[in-house]
């Protein structure tokens, strides 16, 4: 069976990736990899996966909401926050609520030459979960939008699917023709 590139990298962190222990365990990574993925890529990396992307749309639409109580996220069948208690301090609504409007700014403008930028994850702000993406660049070359995100850590297992899926699903909020 042929890998998709997502597992394509999972299986070089497995087989070339460098450990590293810490209290979480033992850790295998790579650095400075990139991964670009067509929506075609993100279509396959998903498809087989209803429920999970049923689940994604619900956590970015709470997100992009602003909405920090766990208990929203549990009634939408998201149960992956339970750990940080009852409140999300710190952590993705506090910066998706600030999506809404730069899609909006994006769609408006237009303009080739300018970067929109979404910092996420403010250094030394307290956090019961920092966000994995530190920043995502929504970038308009030729009636094309190319995005970019920065990532600061993440699980392969739930974490980046769910980052990739997520900026797939933010960057079909931007109308280009």
């Amino acid at each position: 069976m042929a890998m998709n590139k997502y597992y394509r990298i999972l299986d070089k962190i497995l087989v070339a990736g460098k450990t590293q222990t810490n209290k979480k365990g033992n850790i295998q990574y790579l650095l400075n990899e990139q991964l670009s993925l067509t929506p075609a890529d993100l279509l396959d990396i998903f498809e087989g996966h209803n429920i999970a992307r049923k689940k994604l749309r619900s956590e970015l639409q709470l997100f992009m909401q602003g909405e920090r109580n766990v208990e929203r996220y549990r009634e939408a069948g998201i149960n992956w926050w339970d750990y940080c208690g009852s409140i999300l301090v710190n952590s993705y609504p506090t910066y998706f609520e600030k999506l809404p409007p730069l899609i909006a700014k994006i769609n408006r403008e237009k303009r080739n030459s300018k970067n929109y930028v979404l910092f996420l994850g403010e250094t030394g702000a307290e956090s019961n979960q920092a966000p994995c993406l530190s920043l995502v660049q929504f970038q308009l070359d030729g009636g094309e939008l190319v995005l970019s995100a920065y990532q600061r850590s993440s699980d392969a297992n739930l974490g980046l699917p769910s980052d990739i899926y997520h900026l797939y699903l933010m960057a079909r909020q931007i109308e280009l023709p």
